[in-house]
């Protein structure tokens, strides 16, 4: 029976205690809906928050609270949860090869000191192909630091945990397909856009996306130039970005020259259209997230910057002051320097690809088309289903083979090296050790199929991200304000 309750609703049936949650407002010239929720930590839940937009007030808010149920959900899904220990040599003895994750397999850190006999923590996951129980290390089923209470394994975490693989619905495939379509984005720009950015623009001739459409005129009316750019098309999914500033330079944050969209999905339409409405909101978001204290004010409810500046210590990992650092410098940049040092990445336009070459589908079973398509190329799916006490269910996925966050903290395997390698890019490198660089962890037949031992140059790519290393990783909800106003 359906519900005929809203889906806003229904995310705020699913948690206990109050959400507060408001419309973000006045932060832009082109007001597009942008929406906050907070579930504040208390004694029967552990919190969460997000920042939801759409085409409508409703579906940001929608968007803000399924954004907060993934959060809340992930850090109550393993409140109290005890990790098994052991090194993937002892794991694979005790549990056999195929219900223990490869590390090598999971998109390490080059040059990070990863052996199989490293002591390691693990959580279970349950592989979509045959709903076996496979473990997985930890850090790589977390989301947030938190999601890991306690001591770490001896040797430390194998990398920063990071949010990428989440999703929720009110209903396990929609929470997955929404988890697993995250993952295939982040694959596919993992090192095509940002400071890889290889320029490639998507004609938007045969657009037929009403939302869209009427987007793009709200953008051009309002004196804003947008790009569609095109990161991938693997697995059958449309993996675009969307990137712009106004022409006049007019952002009354500077950041806000930085927005940008990013989407995945089998419809070309549907990307494009989500990737300009995030692209959108973006705007107002990092205007939100990292302006100063007396522009978030106006846009936000009485008290709210006060109850959070003294409830919420900042959010800000020692491993991420590169990424405060990094805004505090654009923050003082202004916007049209900040716009010249995009120019020759992010805002790059080097060629043209025709939206109606992308691909296009029109089916109903978002799911089993992603996870077939996954599992047609040789990828497992690992899932985590995380229910709340009510209808909302979020999803952690896990692809072993596809990767992130290539240019933040040097994660790569096969696949970001063959990429490269195609490219003719000098990041990589297979054989010989060029000289200090780092060794890239590969299980034993990614290697042969490579040809031999890969190699990363991370000075190298620590030297093409420089200045646009806040394009990867931005410091927490008002973290700027917080120094600048110190």
């Amino acid at each position: 029976m359906t519900s005929t309750l809203t889906a806003a609703q229904r995310y705020l049936d699913s948690f206990p205690g109050t959400v507060e949650e408001f419309a973000i407002e006045g932060l832009d010239v082109l007001d597009v809906p942008l929406h906050s929720a907070v579930l504040p930590p208390g004694p029967r839940h552990p919190g969460g928050s997000g920042l939801g937009y759409g085409a409508t007030r409703e579906e940001a808010r929608t968007g803000a609270l399924g954004e907060m149920a993934e959060m809340a959900l992930s850090l109550r899904a393993h409140r109290g949860v005890e990790r098994e220990q052991g090194s993937y040599a002892e794991m694979t003895r005790r549990h056999g090869r195929d219900r223990v994750a490869d590390p090598r397999t999971l998109c390490l850190e080059a040059g990070s000191a990863y052996d199989d006999d490293r002591p390691l923590q693990w959580l279970p996951m349950t592989r979509q192909r045959d709903g076996e129980t496979v473990l997985v290390p930890a850090e790589l089923v977390a989301s947030a630091p938190d999601d890991l209470p306690g001591a770490p394994p001896p040797g430390g975490w194998l990398t920063t945990v990071i949010t990428n693989g989440q999703g929720a619905a009110f209903d396990a495939d929609r929470a997955v397909a929404h988890a697993l379509l995250e993952v295939l984005q982040r694959d596919g720009n993992a090192t095509s856009f940002r400071a890889m950015d290889r320029g490639v623009v998507v004609d938007l001739a045969g657009l037929r996306d009403p939302d869209a459409l009427a987007l793009l005129d709200r953008l051009d009316a309002a004196g804003i130039d947008v790009v569609v750019k095109l990161a991938a098309t693997e697995f059958g999914v449309a993996d675009v970005y969307a990137v712009g500033c106004s022409r006049d330079l007019s952002e009354p944050v500077p950041v806000m020259a930085t927005a940008c969209g990013e989407a995945a999905h089998p419809d070309r339409d549907t990307a494009v259209r989500k990737a300009l409405h995030e692209f959108a909101s973006a705007r107002s978001r990092k205007a939100f997230m990292h302006g100063p204290f007396d522009v978030v004010l106006p846009a936000t409810p009485p008290g709210y910057l006060d109850s959070w500046r003294g409830g919420h210590p900042p959010e800000r990992l020692v491993e991420e002051d590169r990424a405060l650092e990094a805004m505090l410098a654009w923050t003082r940049m202004g916007t049209g320097a900040l716009v010249g040092l995009l120019q020759g990445s992010v805002l790059s336009r080097r060629g043209t690809v025709a939206l109606t070459d992308l691909p296009t589908w029109s089916g109903d079973d978002l799911h089993g088309t992603v996870v077939d398509a996954l599992h047609a190329a040789g990828h497992d799916v690992l899932v985590e289903l995380q229910p709340s006490v009510g209808d909302a269910v979020a999803a952690k996925v896990l692809v072993p083979g596809l990767e992130v966050e290539t240019m933040s903290y040097g994660r790569i395997g096969e696949r970001g090296v063959r990429r490269l390698l195609e490219r003719g890019d000098p990041l990589v490198a297979v054989g010989a050790d060029p000289g200090g660089w780092a060794g890239v962890h590969l299980a034993a037949e990614a290697e042969d199929r490579l040809g031999g031992p890969a190699w990363f140059d991370r000075a190298g790519a620590d030297r093409r991200v420089g200045g646009l290393y806040a394009l990867y990783r931005e410091p927490g909800r008002h973290t700027v304000a917080e120094v600048l106003a110190q």
